[in-house]
């Protein structure tokens, strides 16, 4: 019997931590047991995120933990930090193999032939010539709340400032037969809520034919008996036409909660970016989702201090977001990504303007979050109550995804409960009241 052990640490995205998930399972069925990565182990994997510098930073800081929690362990480095720099990661002294993102779910059998032979240690392979979609499956269920659901890989897109294409490759879709199967594992397990994520999943079904698409997709998910609620990760604006927002409005499980990339509020930066849609474009899109939808959260990505952003195309992007009126906004620094065409771009940004941005951006955006905080007060509302915060207390969130904190001595960890939300000025959570 395999009485080994393996501890995971994950980087990034919602997407790397269903592959995460996927790889767990995986070295179950092996006989592994897994523990937490502050802990003595034989096998540590390190799912690296490869976005910004920092994600490349915080991948090494973690190899080398790895390796002083135990010297003799085999530490593997997967991901996208290990597909598009595969030879700066295995020069690291403390990695013993590298797999990047194509056949994870080789990944127990890549450490046995490494342990047979210390040489065969690089399993990366060229994933732009990728055209199946690697179907990491989770079949056991870990929680009773939210499961999220990988349904699409990769990207198409290429962005000027992106590395996430080269890292991730084209776009693939996970056939909709495997998807339903999964919903059905996870609703039968107790979920009240399933999150359709991937790389770009406004182009899932691109590759499948058939008429395949998000939408038909969103529907078969909702006929799944025992799906309360379906949310969705981020998605290109470009995606939300009129058939679109009135086909997800007449989806009684759908979740409106939207969150539009949106990267920049100017025009200029935004033709730089290389994005396909104008503030003009974006913003008729915003009053679409609020006509068919009461209380719609929309939130968004935005970046400061893009190669050559001035301060009146900042400012420009400042007066976007209170036109708008997010729910929420997250602010990131722009981080330079060989291999990017942005990375050539005349005109970089210094570090200190770009945190002075941030700063400001952050301040204006948290002002729109308590507005709508303060506007969906009152309501009486459907929350999914997720885990206990303390002892009386559980945290759960409304189907627009405003955070509640209700006091009560119940179980109440999973159920979906109507509850009236309360707010309290400067707390970015409502607490909620019980009739």
């Amino acid at each position: 019997m395999n009485n080994k052990t393996v501890a995971f640490h994950t980087l990034g995205c919602k997407v790397n931590s269903y592959d995460t998930e996927a790889m767990m399972e995986i070295f179950e069925k092996a006989g592994y047991r897994i523990v937490g990565f502050a802990e003595y182990a034989d096998v540590y994997v390190v799912n690296t995120c490869t976005v910004t510098h920092l994600g490349d930073r915080k991948s090494r800081n973690m190899m080398r933990k790895a390796r002083r929690a135990n010297p003799d362990a085999v530490i593997v480095a997967v991901g996208c930090y290990v597909q598009v720099a595969p030879d700066e990661v295995q020069a690291i002294e403390e990695v013993d193999l590298i797999i990047g993102t194509k056949n994870r779910a080789d990944i127990v059998a890549d450490i046995e032939a490494y342990q047979k032979d210390k040489t065969q240690n690089n399993f990366v392979s060229d994933i732009m010539r990728e055209h199946h979609y690697e179907d990491l499956n989770i079949t056991e269920t870990k929680g009773k709340t939210r499961a999220f659901l990988k349904v699409q890989e990769g990207c198409n897109q290429f962005c000027t400032y992106c590395i996430v294409p080269f890292a991730r490759g084209p776009v693939r879709s996970r056939p909709v037969d495997a998807v339903l199967s999964e919903v059905k594992r996870v609703a039968a397990h107790g979920y009240a809520e399933v999150v359709l994520t991937g790389i770009h999943i406004a182009s899932y079904g691109v590759d499948l034919g058939d008429g395949v698409d998000l939408l038909s997709l969103i529907r078969a998910v909702d006929k799944v008996e025992g799906v309360k609620r379906i949310r969705l990760g981020s998605l290109e604006p470009l995606l939300l036409t009129e058939e679109f927002v009135q086909g997800l409005s007449e989806i009684k499980t759908f979740c409106p909660h939207f969150h539009l990339s949106l990267q920049s509020g100017c025009d200029t930066v935004l033709s730089r970016m290389g994005r396909k849609y104008t503030t003009a474009q974006y913003a008729e899109i915003v009053k679409r989702v609020r006509r068919a939808f009461d209380y719609p959260a929309i939130t968004t990505d935005i970046m400061v201090g893009f190669p050559g952003e001035t301060e009146e195309e900042f400012e420009t992007t400042l007066a976007f977001v209170e036109q708008i009126h997010f729910y929420q906004v997250h602010v990131f620094k722009y981080s330079r990504r060989k291999g990017t065409k942005a990375d050539a771009f005349q005109g970089q940004v210094p570090e200190d303007i770009k945190t002075e941005r941030s700063h400001r951006l952050t301040q204006r955006a948290r002002a729109c979050e308590q507005d709508f905080l303060k506007a969906n007060a009152g309501r009486k509302v459907p929350v999914l109550y997720e885990r206990a915060k303390e002892e009386g207390t559980y945290e759960g969130h409304t189907d627009n995804y405003i955070p509640v904190v209700l006091k009560t001595i119940e179980k109440i960890n999973g159920k979906i409960i109507e509850t009236e939300l309360l707010y309290k000025e400067s707390e970015f959570h409502m607490t909620g009241l019980l009739n």
